[in-house]
């Protein structure tokens, strides 16, 4: 009995932490995991993460305020290589997706709610060139588990992230550029997307912008340009701290 309990005292001891980290925000337009697509509306973002070792759970709901339209994504991803200058990450996602839609019932037109369901997996290598400076490629493969809307989602990004720079002592700024291809049941796109992220080291508040500029596309609905601004309270928890 007291060996067992040594050896359990030992595993706890060597147990990597539990993180509980973050964001809870408003949007003027709420964009999706791909930028192509927005709600066209202002949002309310919650992105929630718990990981632990080389795991993690990771939320993403977007909604309008009358939380009729939006999505609900749940990642499930594993980090089988984590150096300090490179690392990859892979994932998977069941989704919910929230749309209005016109439907004709004895020549009356109404409009109703309608939740589509998807599947998708994610892989994304990430090169760091220094303290502030990373360059990453992320593909992304969905899949509609319903005969209408889209089927098949082909989603490539080549990102750039240059974070902490400093503005003043306690003020910085992160940018992070991007070129995406998009192909969605042989339509297809090229675009442009960035983000920019002011914070302050002192305070969880955070003032973001985004914006997506289309090169060429002919997939339908497709909008030649898009921004948005946001406000986030940001928080991050380490569970389980070893001693």
């Amino acid at each position: 009995l007291l060996s067992s309990q040594g050896f359990a005292q030992k595993l706890d001891t060597t147990r990597a932490p539990t993180v509980f980290s973050g964001k809870l925000g408003l949007t003027t337009n709420g964009f999706s995991i791909i930028p192509t697509f927005s709600l066209n509306s202002p949002a309310m973002l919650v992105l929630l993460s718990w990981r632990t070792k080389k795991f993690s759970i990771d939320p993403d709901i977007r909604m309008t305020p009358n939380l009729k339209r939006g999505s609900m994504v749940f990642w499930f991803r594993y980090y089988p290589v984590e150096k300090p200058k490179f690392s990859l990450r892979v994932g998977a996602h069941p989704a919910l997706n929230i749309q209005n839609r016109q439907v004709v019932t004895n020549g009356d037109t109404s409009t109703i709610s309608q939740m589509r369901r998807f599947l998708a997996f994610e892989v994304s290598p990430t090169l760091r060139l220094s303290k502030r400076w990373a360059v990453s490629l992320y593909y992304l493969q969905g899949h509609g588990l319903q005969k209408d809307g889209p089927q098949t989602t082909h989603f490539v990004n080549l990102n750039m992230g240059i974070t902490n720079i400093r503005l003043a002592n306690r003020i910085r700024l992160a940018i992070f550029p991007a070129v995406y291809y998009l192909n969605l049941d042989g339509f297809d796109g090229w675009y442009f997307t960035g983000n920019a992220a002011l914070s302050h080291t002192k305070f969880p508040f955070s003032l973001e912008g985004a914006i997506n500029q289309t090169f060429t596309s002919n997939i339908p609905g497709n909008k030649q340009f898009m921004w948005n601004v946001s406000v986030n309270y940001n928080f991050r928890k380490v569970l389980g701290k070893l001693r």
